[in-house]
């Protein structure tokens, strides 16, 4: 059976699977990434992944992966296959395509940005399925975005498109690692929100599902801390949707978890901002943590496609 190697390396874990050409999930699995052993590690351990992950195509499908797709962090330059920078897993200018090729017997390999393949999956397969011009955004530790156009993802001139994160909504707001103050991350994403709340309610240990669940029964500390993020949130977002006239705008991570405790406060911010724009449809992700596996396995058959129509 013809398939093809998905892999999705995170931080903390990896997930892959083997994907059949009707997008069907064949075989999954999840390692750890362990990062604390060193960059060098890292990428053995993804080499090793996949090559483990060939040999169990090979012995339960009957022949090797056609193609590879892996989705990984950071600064990525996919048209030469580098993943150009990790902060997280300490990698710079690591020829990713090559050395999984190489791996994998010189198969084809694609390389992606791990949120811009995810918002390829939730394009294409997910929330947005139907959509000719959408925006995803995630918000976990930080706020990426990927802006979908019939098809595909935008990655901008030098790859840096959909950083949404990074949009300043505060001036001389909190300082940001990026070097500017105010940026959207900085209040609205899920460890902004975790730390506004841990302050707010007194424990080190609370987080933004605590602060979601507080806001559901009704505690007023709670609301406040929330209503400033979808606050920061809605400015961010109405700036995008100006910008990019999107149809459907897609809100995933580990925030969008709360579900309508967001999205019915985030929709009236957000139509309580616009003048001229048209309201988006805002909805949630669908494909939830699995969406960058879902992607790269589509990028591996959208370069076997490509190379088919060559």
């Amino acid at each position: 059976m013809r398939h093809v190697i998905a892999l999705d390396v995170g931080g903390t874990g990896m997930k892959a699977a083997l994907v059949g050409a009707d997008g069907t999930l064949l075989h999954e699995a999840r390692r750890a990434t362990g990062r604390e052993r060193g960059p060098e590690a890292v990428v053995e351990s993804i080499l090793v992944f996949a090559e483990d992950l060939r040999a169990y195509g090979e012995e339960h499908f009957g022949e090797s992966a056609a193609a590879a797709g892996v989705a990984v962090p950071g600064i990525v330059d996919a048209a030469n296959g580098i993943a150009v920078y990790s902060a997280n897993l300490g990698w710079s200018d690591l020829p990713m395509r090559e050395l999984l090729s190489a791996r994998l017997g010189d198969v084809p390999v694609a390389l992606g940005h791990d949120v811009r393949t995810g918002g390829l999956a939730e394009g294409r397969i997910g929330a947005g399925k139907g959509a000719d011009r959408f925006l995803f955004l995630p918000l976990g530790t930080g706020i990426a975005g990927a802006i979908g156009i019939d098809g595909r993802i935008e990655e901008g001139a030098h790859g840096y498109a959909g950083e949404i994160g990074h949009v300043v909504v505060r001036h001389q707001g909190v300082p940001c690692s990026c070097g500017q103050r105010g940026c959207l991350e900085r209040y609205a994403s899920a460890s902004a929100v975790s730390l506004a709340w841990a302050e707010a309610s007194g424990d080190p240990s609370a987080d933004a599902a605590d602060c979601a669940k507080a806001v559901a029964s009704g505690d007023p500390k709670a609301a406040e801390v929330w209503q400033n993020a979808v606050d920061a949130l809605a400015d961010g977002l109405v700036t995008a949707l100006t910008l990019l006239d999107p149809r459907t705008l897609i809100i995933g991570g580990g925030l969008a978890e709360a579900g309508e405790t967001l999205f019915v406060p985030l929709r009236a911010a957000v139509e309580e901002r616009v003048t001229f724009q048209k309201l988006p449809h805002i909805v949630p992700a669908a494909l939830g943590d699995t969406a960058g596996c879902l992607g790269a396995g589509l990028l591996a058959w959208d370069l076997l496609s490509t190379e088919v129509s060559a």
